[in-house]
């Protein structure tokens, strides 16, 4: 089995050219600010179009669960929404369901066939998740996946917007 690739760059996640991107989406699905909107605009009519539908079908996504549409303008085939935990101390289950947000994002990766997807520093931004907490679980669960999983992903890719978070994902998969 050929092992799956894992790297951290930084910059623009609504320009890097993998199968899927994933999105740190809102509950409502419907964008919102950070790399939710950016990936709205970037993406085009066609995104929010889909959200819309699967909101009609089943409310909105909850805290931890992902969903797949379209990637409308975006250069990869597939974005994942998934919803991250806002921050509240750390004793109210953030750590799972922020693990629960990359695992479901694979696990939806997984069934549409997708050899590479990247990923956004999930619930960082105005969700509050201290960067360095987030990142290990981010790394932590990404490897246990692929670990147990056999799978068709070839190539995982941390995508930072920041300096800080680049250099968090850079110590993490270096150790």
């Amino acid at each position: 089995m050929e092992k799956t690739v894992i790297e951290v760059q930084q910059g623009d996640i609504t320009k890097v050219a993998v199968d899927a991107i994933v999105n740190a989406a809102n509950n409502s699905l419907l964008g919102g600010g950070g790399v939710d909107g950016a990936i709205h605009r970037a993406g085009g009519p066609d995104i929010l179009e889909e959200c819309r539908q699967i909101r009609a079908r089943q409310g909105g996504c909850p805290t931890g669960e992902a969903v797949i549409t379209t990637a409308g303008r975006l250069p990869a085939k597939y974005v994942i929404h998934t919803v991250g935990p806002i921050w509240d101390g750390g004793q109210k289950g953030e750590p799972g369901l922020l693990a629960s947000c990359y695992r479901n994002s694979l696990k939806l990766a997984q069934e549409h066939g997708v050899q590479s997807i990247a990923f956004p520093n999930i619930s960082t931004g105005v969700y509050g998740y201290p960067k360095d907490k987030a990142a290990k679980v981010a790394v932590e669960t990404v490897k246990s996946y692929l670990q147990e999983q056999a799978t068709s992903i070839k190539q995982v890719v941390f995508v930072c917007f920041d300096e800080e978070n680049y250099e968090l994902y850079q110590r993490l998969l270096q150790g």
